[in-house]
């Protein structure tokens, strides 16, 4: 099926309080151009190299989320535009985002991404320590910033209920800083599990393969 048709069976699965970040790493400027052509406006890139070269090439009016891990020495390079970070997984990155956000008089909006997987690949936050990474939010550490929710990446596995009940961890903790301050986002699930993960309370769905076909690994 082609990109347009994948995106209208993708958005018709979502309820209309459910964000679509649609995650165009790998794939080129033509085919992120055909999917905003067709209405979306958030999009998704894992590397900061690549974010760069697509950035002058696309519509200014694209919301752009950094999902991929980020290390600190890269983030002077998209904080001038960059709408949402939703893989902040240190205190370290967090302290170097508001340093070099406060150059450009902006605030941007960050996730704390939080370790729920099984997997020690998967980067993240221990609970513990997003919890305290909020607490220091709050009381006024980085002021250039807003965190304005959490990320999690379940398991990569068929076991559905395994994916369920980590997401339901993250929704959890969500449900505990929401009472501390209020939170707007929830971003779980991915191409293949992001169903479980409305099902689980996510709020922002990040589908890459399910729009735009099988990734260009060569890259």
């Amino acid at each position: 099926m082609s990109i347009t048709e994948n995106y209208h069976i993708i958005k018709n699965q979502l309820p209309s309080t459910v964000q679509l970040v649609a995650v165009s790493k790998t794939h080129p400027v033509s085919a992120i151009q055909e999917v905003y052509d067709l209405g979306q406006r958030v999009f998704g890139e894992n590397k900061v190299q690549e974010l760069l070269e697509k950035y002058p090439l696309l519509p200014k009016d694209i919301e752009w989320h950094l999902i991929g891990h980020l290390q600190t020495n890269k983030v002077k390079y998209i904080a001038e535009f960059i709408d949402t970070i939703q893989s902040v997984d240190s205190e370290k990155l967090l302290a170097e985002i508001n340093k070099e956000v406060g150059k450009h008089n902006r605030k941007i909006k960050v996730l704390l991404q939080v370790k729920i997987a099984a997997e020690d690949t998967k980067f993240g936050l221990e609970i513990t320590e997003a919890k305290d990474l909020f607490e220091k939010y709050i009381n006024g550490d980085f002021p250039n910033i807003e965190i304005t929710g959490l990320m999690g990446m379940a398991t990569f596995t068929d076991d559905l209920e395994q994916v369920k009940k980590e997401f339901l961890i993250l929704k959890k903790v969500f449900n505990e800083l929401n009472q501390l301050k209020k939170l707007e986002t929830l971003s779980m699930g991915m191409s293949d599990d992001f169903p479980t993960a409305i099902e689980c309370g996510a709020n922002s769905v990040r589908v890459g393969s399910a729009i735009f076909g099988r990734r260009d690994y060569s890259k």
